[in-house]
């Protein structure tokens, strides 16, 4: 039982970096697109930036999932992995774009502020418990 722990534990924390670069390269672009220059490329589209820096974020944290977070569990073909991966992706970003939605769209939140917190504080970490939980059980399975 204590080894199933640390492994987890250990498992958790490499997934855990590999997230914090993803969260930087994902807060970068998206406040890129939203505020770099006068008028921000995507400024009035919030979801579409979200979207788009989601999308630059994902393929990095592949590369560091497959290769460091379980790179000692077998591959199950390279297509699985990937689209398994993208499709589990893509229900985390929707978690962090329905949250920026709310605030945004619904409680009319609209500053940088809270947007950012919003998408990439609670969407995120809700995401990234999903995404944890799907990626260790689906798609970087121990026994494919």
């Amino acid at each position: 039982m204590l080894q199933r722990v640390r492994t987890l534990a250990f498992e958790a924390a490499k997934f855990g970096v590999v997230g914090a670069v993803g969260f930087v390269v994902d807060v970068t672009v998206f406040n890129l697109l939203r505020y770099a220059g006068d008028p921000g490329l995507l400024e009035a589209k919030p979801l579409t930036a979200k979207a788009l820096s989601v999308a630059v974020a994902t393929l990095v944290t592949y590369a560091g999932n497959r290769h460091w977070t379980w790179a000692d569990r077998p591959r199950s073909g390279m297509r699985r992995e990937v689209t398994l991966f993208f499709v589990f992706n893509a229900v985390g970003m929707a978690i962090a774009l329905i949250c920026l939605g709310v605030s945004h769209y619904v409680l009319d939140l609209r500053s940088a502020v809270a947007d950012n917190v919003s998408a990439n504080v609670v969407g995120l970490g809700l995401g990234m418990a999903f995404r944890f939980w799907t990626y260790r059980t689906f798609v970087f399975r121990r026994d494919p």
